[in-house]
């Protein structure tokens, strides 16, 4: 059984919930969104398998008593395969996510995060890439400055790299990144790769 620590709308602590109840009782909760980039001012996108579209390098939930560091290289390892220092993690922001649905089985889903942003520098070699075949198609790697100014002018595309079981060429434009009913990419995206430009800048 998962168990997940529970906060008030404040972000304070009231306790720990399973993460089944967490999402059928909306209780706020923290997630963690994991950004690796290189030196090169790469940045690393996950290809979603569920949606196949780009969105974070890995993501998912604190676990009871873990910290946001911990929860990081945990997330990493098991969609990525790879190890990272996580003390070397660096926030870019929390955001506040609330989102409601109906899942195909009829069973409502809330969900209210705490949603966590850090990024990493990685500088090994992406043939250590192990993706878990259940959640992850692969790995997109673009260069940052050419992603943000994409998402911002909506128009064109760019060039990259699609990492699964081998490296190739890809261009990528504005209908590869996923977004949320009511968001834009260039919204969704700006700070993080904001925050690798400025670590990777000369």
């Amino acid at each position: 059984m998962e168990y997940l620590d529970i906060y008030d709308e404040n972000g304070n602590p009231i306790g720990k919930e399973t993460r089944e109840n967490v999402h059928k009782n909306a209780l706020w909760h923290k997630t963690v969104h994991c950004w690796l980039y290189d030196k090169e001012g790469n940045i690393y996108f996950q290809i979603r398998k569920d949606e196949n579209q780009l969105y974070t390098t890995a993501s998912g939930h604190l676990l009871t008593g873990e910290t946001v560091k911990q929860a990081f290289a945990r997330e990493i390892q098991e969609e990525i395969g790879i190890d990272v220092n996580y003390e070397k993690a660096e926030a870019v922001n929390i955001y506040k996510y609330k989102a409601d649905k109906i899942k195909k089985d009829g069973s409502e889903f809330h969900d209210r995060a705490f949603s966590n942003v850090y990024v990493c520098e990685y500088d090994g070699s992406e043939t250590n890439f192990k993706f878990d075949p259940n959640e992850v198609l692969g790995l997109a790697k673009v260069n940052a400055k050419n992603t943000l100014n994409l998402l911002k002018t909506e128009s064109g595309n760019i060039s990259g790299e699609l990492i699964t079981n081998t490296t190739s060429p890809k261009t990528f434009d504005i209908n590869d990144f996923l977004v949320m009913p009511g968001e834009t990419a260039f919204e969704k995206y700006k700070d993080v790769l904001n925050k690798v430009i400025s670590l990777t800048q000369k």
